[in-house]
């Protein structure tokens, strides 16, 4: 399948030369250490492996390829790249299935909110271990009841000397049971308002106080977890951003989480199935439902370069990500939907393609914030419009 880039719009050339030349250089790396890793049988290709695919080695190797922090400054370990070069390897990942949950929290939304809000002491802390893939995050935003209004936190974070005690706890928290830091929202103020008194943390998974319960889903994996906080201590310098003026980080820290290539492609490998299945059977009534989600695909990847466009200028494309987000989960479902309504979805068991994808399915409109959720946040900005 022909994955050519979109034409370069004016004014959005790499700050190294030749941007056209890096973005391929970049994915022949990629394809060339997916498939080397994938012939020697040290991974093999799932759907979702962005979220359930997790080996520490493959994410170290890519680090120390220059493939992970690629945006971020090069005196913090980081690439110095832009975000479009960056969805170049990102895309070429997802194809590949590749395991790469390791430092996929971290390396896509963590880094780049202590970029933009943390002191000089976290970013010298944290960022060379996300540039090194030593650091592990897992996210602590979803709790009990709180479905996915993120402003409904009951964790708390009390001031103490020297730092913070965090109490509170929070589920479906992906590898933290792998994890070596946490971020956590917790809410540090009461207010009139829900939106406001909440503070963004940087937590040590080996703090006291801090336990983990493992929850297994039904497919036997293990990936989603349970995480409390019982008064552990959070050192001062480990504040992201001004104390109980969270919430528009947070809402910032969302463009990175839903406007990436893994909103799109994370049942990439059910389409390629799908398409080859297709034209070694010659199943010509496909051919037009194929063409519509290549279409589909087409445009979906065009908004993936627009929200990294809008990155490399600064911005916080709340609501481009928002949308991207709704329609690539819409996608994906479609995608699994169209190998279901052939014969050749047969090979349900849990650890094939289809299997791996039917079974991750029904978390793709959650993660990341459900589709009321996301349908609200676009209706705002056209309200604004």
């Amino acid at each position: 399948m022909d994955h050519a880039h979109p034409p370069t719009p004016p004014g959005t050339a790499s700050r190294r030369s030749g941007p056209q030349e890096n973005w391929l250089e970049l994915r022949t790396q990629v394809r060339r250490l997916t498939a080397d890793w994938r012939d020697a049988g040290r991974y093999r290709p799932r759907s979702d492996a962005w979220l359930r695919s997790f080996d520490l080695d493959f994410s170290k190797e890519l680090a120390a390829r220059g493939l992970v922090a690629m945006t971020y400054p090069e005196e913090f370990g980081g690439g110095g790249r832009s975000h479009v070069e960056r969805l170049a390897v990102t895309e070429e990942l997802l194809r590949a299935g590749a395991p790469v949950a390791a430092h996929w929290i971290g390396d896509r939304q963590i880094g780049p909110a202590v970029l933009r809000h943390g002191t000089r002491e976290l970013q010298e802390e944290i960022l060379p271990q996300i540039s090194s893939a030593t650091a592990v995050f897992c996210l602590g935003m979803s709790e009990p009841e709180a479905g996915s209004d993120l402003a409904a936190v009951r964790t708390t974070g009390r001031r103490v000397r020297d730092g913070w005690r965090i109490t509170g706890h929070k589920i479906w928290t992906s590898h933290a049971h792998r994890a070596t830091h946490a971020y956590v929202l917790a809410r540090t103020e009461h207010a009139a308002r829900k939106h406001q008194g909440l503070t963004e943390f940087i937590v040590d998974m080996q703090a006291d106080g801090v336990s983990v319960t493992p929850i297994v889903d039904l497919t036997g994996e293990h990936h989603f977890n349970e995480v409390r906080f019982d008064d552990a201590f959070v050192p001062a310098h480990r504040v992201l951003g001004r104390a109980g003026a969270g919430w528009k980080q947070v809402v910032e820290q969302l463009s990175f989480e839903r406007g990436g290539a893994e909103r799109v492609l994370s049942s990439y490998p059910v389409l390629v199935d799908l398409i080859a299945a297709t034209a070694e059977a010659q199943a010509h009534e496909l051919q037009g439902l194929l063409g519509s989600l290549t279409a589909r695909l087409a445009v979906l990847r065009r908004m993936c370069w627009d929200v990294a466009r809008s990155l490399d200028a600064g911005e916080a494309p709340v609501q481009q990500a928002a949308t991207l987000k709704y329609l690539g989960n819409t996608f994906e479902h479609d995608v699994i939907d169209a190998l279901r309504s052939t014969d050749l979805c047969r090979d349900a068991a849990r650890d094939s393609v289809f299997g791996q994808a039917l079974l991750a399915s029904p978390g793709f409109g959650l993660r990341g914030g459900a589709a009321e959720v996301l349908l609200s946040v676009i209706a705002k900005q056209e309200a604004r419009a």
